[in-house]
């Protein structure tokens, strides 16, 4: 008799084991809360324009990759690579602006003609890209290379030290151009501590064509791997909420859905958040000091990156503006709880599935406390009053870059991490993962990440549970996440004595 999996989520890591768990002959079921698969990879309608939810850009999009490979696997491509022509846009009142292009001699030009006295230090900054374009399938090797493949690379790794000291902050302060200095840091989703290796690494495949924006976002992408997953003999019961992980002698055993029914297997895996995994569906019965740390409640001031989204419809062509852009604003704004002195945005109009013919989406991302909605969130009249409040002001903020736009906005909607929490279950949004040090870009936090440090796949005293997803890599990019769910069903089979096979 085939050995059984129940799999809680249908998230990157979810799919993957019930893809991975299928083709090595166990028999899989996944239990999603959501009627969509794709857990945070996804999107939704409204009035005909597509809001996504996850996406900056997707990386595995070159054919020749690792990472592209990883995707034929998983039943997630082909899908088509939609091009831009810059990494991001920075613009001011002041007439300023800095266009960080993927073609190279264009941004030499560019930013020595913005400034001519940081001319030594632009030619630094462009051959150090170039020696980032020398290895071929930088990350794809980094995460799916073998061991003498990723040994190869070393000395490369060795060479970069210099750039491993370095956030976007920090770097920012080497530019002499006031303007340079003052947009440099937030070029890369407005994360200043970004490790400036990290963002060189992610900037290159761009240039290489390996990273881009799939066509039609995030869950045309998830829609294909649970449709490959249907395919190989897989169950996904949607709109199934799970409470409880059922447990005999300290094994996982099963589960139980909100409405009482219970389902057993010989193999429990979750892809949910983790911490109402630990604490709500398993009680709290299994930490010890690492994961009662992971499960502390973040501090009340704690600022939470993207936890505020505002998507704005707009009946205007928006095929001419920058895919990314930064807005530096007259004077520092409050909204939703944080003062901001730019916006960042992605504005979709590279891609004409994202809204009808001659229309357009903009999708502006805040940085706003844990705490702030989840207050509001108790009275629904005042959560809408301040939702309204910030799409209101945003508008009013992007009419100095958009004249006009207030007319032309046919739709507004406002994500919180409420709404992730009430549709996606991530108790964080995006951030959903376990913190070892409270900064997202705290290197500590990303060589944790490169290194396996803190993968958490088990927990300590329950047999045949299994962590996929965020909550194992610590990070949250897509591809990492699928890999977990590769990794989980590989020890399945070793604890069964069964050869894994692709």
């Amino acid at each position: 008799m085939k050995k059984s999996i129940i799999i809680i989520g249908s998230g990157m890591g979810g799919l993957a084991a019930g893809i991975y768990g299928q083709s090595n002959g166990f028999k899989t079921t996944i239990f999603e809360a959501h009627h969509l698969p794709g857990g945070q990879c996804t999107s939704w309608k409204r009035k005909g324009y597509v809001f996504d939810a996850c996406l900056h850009t997707l990386n595995g999009l070159k054919p020749d990759t690792k990472t592209y490979a990883f995707w034929q696997e998983l039943g997630a491509v082909p899908c088509e690579n939609v091009k831009r022509n810059e990494f991001v846009s920075a613009i001011d009142s002041g007439g300023n602006n800095f266009h960080h292009y993927f073609d190279l001699e264009k941004l030499e030009s560019h930013m020595k003609q913005l400034s001519p006295e940081d001319g030594k230090l632009i030619d630094e900054y462009i051959k150090c890209i170039k020696s980032f374009l020398s290895i071929n399938d930088m990350l794809g090797i980094t995460n799916f290379g073998t061991f003498w493949e990723k040994l190869r690379i070393v000395p490369f790794f060795l060479s970069k030290l210099k750039q491993f000291q370095y956030t976007m902050a920090t770097y920012a302060k080497k530019f002499k151009h006031p303007f340079l200095r003052k947009a440099f840091p937030y070029i890369r989703n407005s994360l200043p501590d970004m490790p400036l290796f990290g963002y060189l690494a992610e900037y290159t495949s761009y240039i290489t064509g390996d990273s881009g924006w799939p066509r039609g976002g995030g869950l045309m992408f998830s829609k294909n791997m649970a449709d490959y997953y249907k395919q190989l003999g897989g169950v996904i019961h949607y709109k199934k909420n799970v409470v409880k992980i059922l447990t005999e002698n300290n094994r996982a055993s099963g589960v139980e859905l909100e409405d009482g029914t219970q389902f057993t297997a010989d193999y429990i895996i979750s892809n949910a958040d983790g911490r109402k995994t630990i604490l709500e569906m398993l009680d709290g019965k299994y930490m010890n000091k690492k994961v009662a740390r992971y499960c502390e409640p973040f501090p009340d001031n704690f600022e939470v990156a993207f936890s505020v989204i505002v998507y704005l419809g707009v009946k205007r062509d928006l095929s001419s503006c920058p895919s990314a852009l930064l807005q530096f604003l007259d004077q520092p704004e409050e909204i939703g709880g944080h003062c901001f002195d730019h916006l960042h945005m992605q504005i979709f109009g590279f891609d004409t599935s994202m809204a009808p013919a001659g229309k357009g989406v903009i999708k502006v991302e805040l940085f706003t406390k844990a705490s702030h909605f989840a207050r509001l969130y108790q009275d629904k009249a005042a959560y809408q009053a301040e939702k309204n409040k910030i799409g209101n002001k945003v508008i009013n903020l992007l009419e100095k870059q958009f004249p006009g736009l207030r007319a032309d906005v046919e739709v507004v909607d406002i994500a919180t991490l409420n709404t992730w929490e009430r549709y996606m279950g991530g108790t964080l949004g995006h951030n959903n993962f376990p913190y070892k040090y409270k900064n997202l870009t705290d290197i500590r936090n990303i060589m944790d990440f490169i290194f396996g440090l803190n993968k958490m796949f088990n927990l300590p005293g329950l047999k045949n549970f299994y962590f996929t997803g965020q909550w194992v890599t610590s990070m949250g990019s897509l591809f990492s996440n699928a890999l977990t769910g590769k990794n989980v069903i590989q020890k399945i089979c070793k604890h069964c004595g069964v050869k894994f096979v692709k």
